[in-house]
């Protein structure tokens, strides 16, 4: 669950995605894809149904989805942010040996890292009501690369203290919450109305191209760190935003006009604030709704518990002496674990309801995290079983569980969402959600400190990890919060993973 041995992130979405030792719980956010919605508005069925007369070719499927151009830009987009992977050991190994932080101050700067998704919702209002240069989807997504790219040459080049890193970390943060936002308000109006099962292959799409693109970056992030450095590996790292940028062409979008020559730009002006202050107060009114705001809470409370991630990777490599190019191996295997997750819950469990998946996984989410007491204390070598292969046993397994009980959190989160609010709504509960991630990690960062584990001391760490794991049941009494039947949409079409732009 929350007690992982993982190298902390430098962002949020793939926090805890394809890192090594990563939990049985996925701290991160993320949705899904769809293709785009700008076109005259019309019905459907109409919709879909001239969808299908563009292709008289059969199309190429993956994960059960047509992979159209607009399919193709999102999954490389969720690429990209699972193969920017390949600098998180460089910032774990930056943080700790260049800055000397303890785990204290780099579960801080971690949790600090994934603000920018906590607003999510003020990106897809930017996007939907303020095109650049005629687009709404396209220069979004060309912004967000080329500020991304910034983020990691700075790091390459000029950040030599904590508050430095710390911002630019914050930036490269922000390239991807926003890129992800607009890729989310891509429509497939053919999933409206679908069941859980349609949900979830769209998902297990979305999920999928970022954990093959961890599995790409996985063995170079240790390996190149050993051989060239934390500050090479920056710079390679900040060629691979470009990738967003690049494929914004892939994006069938209709321009939009500019202003009339002579428009009043004070009336345009106030035209967005209506449009702003109408689409919070549809927000909130969709929000209050008890089969909404139930359900959130358990997602908020579900993501908060508190883990000891930053702690475990200092006992790993300044106690037991793990290297780079050894954690790059681990995050291989928790990258091909956690593309495996995916296909478990797409061939298994995306039919269950998501009751028994949250209780299930959680129960059986704590009892395996307690395996990682048995390397604190090294019980481990007592059976006969060395560090290293404990840690990669422990990992491949915890990262399975991880990302097969993350899934039902995107799908819940998709399934709440009403008609005509599905963009606004879905980054709204998914910036709670990663709220309750930054809430965790701060507190696993204050009883970090309390148990007095520091890069050096690790006496209390055993302790840590129990109460940890333990926390991650306290939500379990709630779970009557979730609705009972998840095996098909609802009455509104809220059972599709669609995020339609507002």
């Amino acid at each position: 669950m929350s007690v992982n041995i993982q190298i902390p992130a430098s962002s949020h979405r793939r926090d805890r995605d394809e890192e090594p030792f990563l939990g049985s719980r996925n701290h991160a956010g993320g949705e899904n894809f769809l293709t785009t919605n700008n076109e005259a508005e019309v019905g459907p069925s109409s919709k879909t149904a001239s969808y299908r007369n563009r292709s008289p070719m059969i199309p190429v499927r993956c994960y059960g989805v047509d992979l159209t151009p607009d399919n193709i830009a999102v999954a490389m987009v969720y690429f990209v942010q699972g193969v920017l992977g390949l600098a998180r050991l460089a910032v774990s190994f930056y943080l700790k040996d260049d800055l000397h932080l303890d785990p204290a101050e780099t579960a801080v700067i971690s949790g600090f890292s994934t603000l920018p998704w906590l607003v999510k919702p003020l990106y897809g209002f930017i996007s939907d009501s303020i095109p650049l240069f005629g687009y709404r989807r396209r220069s979004y997504l060309v912004l967000s690369g080329l500020l991304g790219a910034l983020s990691w040459s700075l790091m390459a080049t000029f950040v030599d203290s904590k508050y430095d890193a710390a911002f630019c970390i914050l930036l490269g943060s922000l390239s991807v919450a926003f890129s992800d936002v607009v890729v989310d308000s891509m429509v497939v109006e053919r999933a409206r109305g679908e069941s859980q099962s349609v949900s979830g292959s769209l998902q297990s799409l979305c999920w999928g191209s970022s954990a093959f693109g961890g599995i790409v970056s996985s063995y170079f992030s240790g390996s190149l760190v050993d051989a060239y450095g934390v500050r090479f590996v920056f710079g390679v790292t900040a060629l691979l935003p470009l990738i967003t940028s690049a494929v914004a062409v892939l994006v069938r979008e209709t321009p939009v006009l500019g202003l009339a020559r002579g428009h009043n730009l004070s009336l345009v002006s106030h035209g967005l604030f209506e449009n702003s202050k109408q689409t919070f107060v549809e927000l909130w009114n969709a929000v209050k709704q008890p089969n909404v705001f139930l359900p959130t809470i358990f997602i908020f409370l579900w993501q908060s518990t508190p883990h000891s991630d930053s702690a475990m990777f200092f006992f790993t490599t300044n106690k037991l002496g793990f290297t780079p190019e050894f954690l790059g191996r681990v995050k291989l295997v928790t990258s091909i674990a956690s593309l495996l997750g995916v296909g478990i819950y797409n061939g298994f469990l995306k039919k269950v309801a998501l009751r028994k998946i949250f209780l299930a996984t959680t129960i059986l989410g704590v009892a395996l995290g307690m395996t990682q007491v048995l390397l604190v204390i090294g019980f481990n070598r007592k059976l006969g079983i060395s560090d290293e292969w404990f840690a990669i046993g422990d990992s491949l397994i915890l990262t399975v569980l991880s990302q097969a009980s993350f899934m039902p959190v995107l799908v819940l989160a998709a399934k709440l969402c009403p008609e005509g609010m599905e963009a606004t709504l879905f980054a709204t509960l998914m910036s709670i959600t990663n709220a309750g991630s930054v809430v965790g990690g701060l507190l696993g960062a204050g009883l970090t400190h309390l148990f007095g584990v520091t890069k050096e001391r690790f006496d209390n760490l055993a302790f840590l990890i129990i109460l940890c794991n333990l926390s991650s049941l306290l939500p379990l009494p709630l779970l009557r919060l979730l609705p009972e039947d998840d095996s098909t949409p609802n009455s509104k079409g809220s059972g599709d993973i669609e995020m339609k732009s507002n």
